[in-house]
């Protein structure tokens, strides 16, 4: 596997600075929500299995929705469905915080508050991955930018909700996601996009199967999401329910945050990498980063001393960041840009589908296990996933053109990609 050195290219035009804003600000907001649900739901007694109910109520109405939201996204345009999002996801977590600041808010607006957020992230989300290329001429360069900067605010987002829940109340962390909304959906009224050309004359029904005859067509692309359902299983599922229980139980509500900041300063670090080595096999380089990111539900497991905790956590984001940058230019690149949003939508949709699920058998799970023996075979899970990542043959071949981030002999023709790597002629054909 080679690799080479990126060269800059201006990337800092007004546009990508406003989606840039837009996206890290909510980021920062979205990184803090974890922390202040978990501690929240905890303080008010409700224990482990409701933070696990809360968490996959969001996660499950994403997962739904997202991806009618791919189709909305390229059948009209992605900026009008951002900025409604926004508004909704203002109101939702200004309701919550208010619930919470004036007592103790009963389980069920919490998980209803999870499910309409959700459903709003999953009309805002596709936009996220189709608006890319609109506002940067270098994707790669783009997604390396935006990997460091969400390593910046889920660094600094744990960490600061961390503090507010300490010298505060969960109830503050809500309010400023609120406010980050309401940021993000006024720096993407002001971007200024080119025309954007949709064919709206095919149905819904018809956009939803043409989106699906893409993402199929590819099986690098299904092979990461099957091996994205096992991993949402057994690790992301279970991460943050039992891993805050099991570090809160070790060191106090602070200390989850600030190893959530950890994870944070490691994905900085993984995203600065890959804004400079771009392999020749971007999944084949991102899978071997990946054999890093077991040392998180690792070190959740064991909670040694605060310093050990916070250094599994980091060099896990060192991992999972370089993976990011990776697999979000691959789609980006391989994806015509009229059927991104849907093949987007569907990436998304797959890759967190089964995190609902793991977070809802958390509770269970660690009742009847405890919370330390399901962390650690969420380690063991992640190293098989890496490895899986790297033995599949189409996702380890998966290879970009020097300069262009086209793969080799289908050049200008995404449509007989799929068709090649079925192998069959003539078939037609994108967490937290």
């Amino acid at each position: 596997m080679s690799v080479s050195v990126l060269a800059p290219t201006r990337l800092w035009t007004r546009n990508f600075a406003l989606y840039f804003t837009a996206r890290i600000v909510s980021m920062l907001g979205d990184t803090m929500i974890p922390v202040a649900m978990a501690v929240a739901l905890l303080s008010l007694g409700y224990g482990v299995s409701a933070v696990g109910f809360a968490l996959g109520a969001w996660m499950g109405a994403f997962a739904l929705f997202v991806v009618f939201g791919g189709v909305f996204a390229d059948r009209f345009h992605p900026r009008p469905m951002m900025i409604g999002a926004d508004v909704v996801r203002c109101l939702i977590q200004g309701s919550l915080a208010a619930g919470l600041g004036l007592g103790h808010p009963p389980l069920w607006f919490v998980i209803a508050g999870s499910l309409l957020g959700g459903t709003a992230t999953a009309m805002f989300q596709p936009g996220l991955t189709s608006l890319v290329p609109q506002v940067a001429a270098d994707p790669r360069q783009a997604n390396g930018v935006l990997r460091v900067s969400q390593g910046m605010a889920t660094m600094a987002g744990p960490t600061l909700a961390g503090l507010l829940v300490a010298s505060a109340s969960a109830a503050w962390v809500f309010a400023v996601d609120a406010a980050t909304f309401a940021v993000s959906g006024i720096c993407l009224m002001a971007l200024r996009l080119p025309p954007f050309t949709v064919d709206r004359s095919a149905s819904t029904l018809r956009n939803l199967r043409a989106g699906w005859d893409e993402f199929r067509s590819r099986s690098w692309l299904w092979g990461v999401i099957l091996i994205w359902w096992v991993l949402g299983i057994f690790v992301w599922g279970p991460l943050t329910p039992l891993g805050a229980a099991s570090v809160i139980a070790a060191h106090g509500k602070a200390a989850f945050g600030y190893a959530e900041g950890a994870f944070g300063a490691g994905c900085v670090l993984g995203g600065l990498v890959a804004l400079r080595i771009r392999p020749s096999r971007p999944l084949l380089g991102g899978g071997l980063a990946m054999f890093l990111f077991p040392l998180m539900p690792l070190a959740a497991a064991l909670a040694p001393a605060l310093p050990l905790l916070m250094l599994g956590y980091g060099v896990s984001g060192i991992g999972w960041a370089f993976w990011g940058v990776q697999w979000a230019t691959a789609v980006q690149t391989q994806i015509p840009e009229d059927r991104l949003g849907r093949v987007a939508a569907y990436e998304v949709a797959g890759s967190i589908l089964a995190v609902p699920l793991g977070q809802t058998l958390s509770g269970p799970v660690g009742t009847a296990f405890g919370v330390r023996a399901p962390l650690l075979v969420a380690a063991v899970v992640g190293l098989g996933c890496a490895a899986a990542l790297i033995a599949v043959a189409p996702i380890r071949r998966l290879r970009l053109s020097p300069g262009t981030g086209v793969t080799g002999p289908f050049q200008g023709r995404p449509e007989r990609r799929g068709a090649a790597e079925e192998g069959a002629p003539g078939r037609s054909s994108r967490c937290r």
